[in-house]
């Protein structure tokens, strides 16, 4: 949480009733920032993205401070469908028409680098976070969408070289999940994790490592000069470097950055633990829909189905979110009719008008944000890119940094209501 603006926003979307944390690994306390500390490298935000940042620097040998406004892993990063995703957001037909084969296969390589980095991190750290890379099926809710699938699947093979992906029938895609789908892609390097879990292992990680992390230390200002200095209600970073990685929590911290992203609001639940887990989805994979306002899912480890979806087309959160969100696991699973719901909460997503990530620098100053929904592992990859990028090797980054997604009309006063008018059109469209 790197700005107080929409603090209080994402403090009442739950988090405390959220799955994750009912079962989170201990993890230390981290205190609140007191007085003026001088460091290498300031990081602002507690996520994925700045906790792999402030690991990577610190491994490098570099002085590392991290920021966080609220509690680490409390954001986007630790709220998450924990759904893991090979790729970017956009599909790879759709990165070859917009990009170029090349510059497409070099970001799709790019994708595929994270995937690795973010299990290489998890074995070599221990982090005991439910890692589970037994697929993730792309299910289709009507058969347009299995034209699309299909040109996926030959493109990821023929174009991309990637031969993990696999289109299925309705009949097989009903051995995956108990839900009458018209097929799906199932792609088998995908998987799903326990997202609090991982983040809070990347902080003991980096805490191991040397960094320095302070929660409940909202960054309230940035000045920029011959070294950035980072103010908080109770002290002051000053650093050669500075990474932001507060997503849709940056708020007014930095304004020409934040214009970049949309803040989305998304609600999840967690039913109590189910007899029927294995008839529901027999392989374990992770499972998302087609819809423009999709449906993801997936078991967690002791039996309960994790359900995200909804549309949603105000920033106010629903009264109930457990009701809220209830008709639609009824909708694709109408034998879980009047299950118990355990855990339900929300969280914000940041979007970019192109769907691609936000990765950039202005001076001593480098960031990244705007996932997507992608974010579970991007995250990781763009904090060390960053990393990377301040020691010397900007490959990664510059072919990130030139995607540039363009900041959204208007600014942030016009994101919210334009968005709004965006989703009614896609719920229509779903509809019809």
């Amino acid at each position: 949480m790197a700005s107080d603006q929409r603090r209080g926003f994402n403090d009442g979307l739950a988090m405390a009733n959220s799955y994750y944390a009912a079962t989170a690994r201990p993890a230390p306390s981290f205190p609140k920032l007191d007085g003026s500390i001088e460091a290498d490298l300031v990081v602002v935000g507690g996520g994925a993205t700045g906790l792999s940042a402030a690991l990577h620097a610190a491994e490098r040998g570099l002085s590392v401070v991290l920021l966080e406004g609220g509690r680490i892993g409390w954001g986007a990063s630790g709220r998450n469908g924990g759904h893991l995703i090979p790729g970017m957001r956009l599909s790879a037909p759709t990165l070859v028409k917009t990009f170029g084969v090349e510059r497409a296969r070099e970001l799709f390589e790019l994708a595929l680098e994270a995937r690795s980095l973010m299990v290489d991190l998890i074995a070599r750290h221990g982090i005991d976070c439910d890692l589970k890379l037994t697929g993730h099926l792309s299910a289709a809710v009507k058969p347009a969408d299995m034209r699309d699938l299909a040109e996926e699947v030959e493109c990821l093979n023929t174009v991309m070289g990637y031969p993990h992906a696999e289109l299925l029938s309705a009949e097989e895609a009903r051995r995956e999940v108990d839900s009458p789908y018209e097929g799906g892609l199932l792609d088998r390097l995908g998987g799903h994790f326990h997202p609090l879990n991982y983040t809070l292992g990347l902080a003991t990680a980096a805490q191991d490592a040397g960094v320095q992390i302070f929660e409940g230390s909202t960054a309230i200002a940035l000045e920029k000069g011959a070294r950035v200095l980072v103010r908080t209600a109770g002290g002051q970073v000053l650093a050669r470097h500075a990474v932001l990685a507060g997503d849709a929590l940056m708020g007014r911290l930095e304004p020409k950055i934040a214009g970049h992203i949309m803040p989305v609001a998304n609600y999840v639940v967690a039913t109590e633990p189910l007899a029927n887990a294995r008839e529901l989805i027999p392989h374990d994979v992770a499972v998302a829909d087609t819809r423009f306002v999709l449906n993801y899912y997936r078991m967690t480890a002791d039996g309960r189905l994790l359900f995200g979806g909804g549309e949603r087309y105000t920033p106010n959160p629903p009264r109930d979110m457990a009701s809220f969100v209830r008709p639609y696991v009824e909708g694709v699973f109408p034998q879980l009719r009047g299950v118990r719901i355990d855990h339900a909460w929300g969280g914000l997503v940041s979007i970019t008008m192109t769907r691609m990530p936000h990765v950039g620098r202005d001076g001593s100053i480098h960031f990244a944000h705007g996932y997507s929904g992608q974010g579970a592992i991007l995250s990781t990859y763009t904090g060390k890119v960053l990393v990377q990028a301040i020691l010397g090797d900007d490959r990664a980054f510059q072919a990130l940094a030139d995607l540039r997604p363009p900041a959204f009309p208007g600014g942030a006063a016009l994101r919210a209501p334009l968005h709004v008018l965006g989703m009614l059109w896609y719920a229509f469209r779903d509809r019809i």
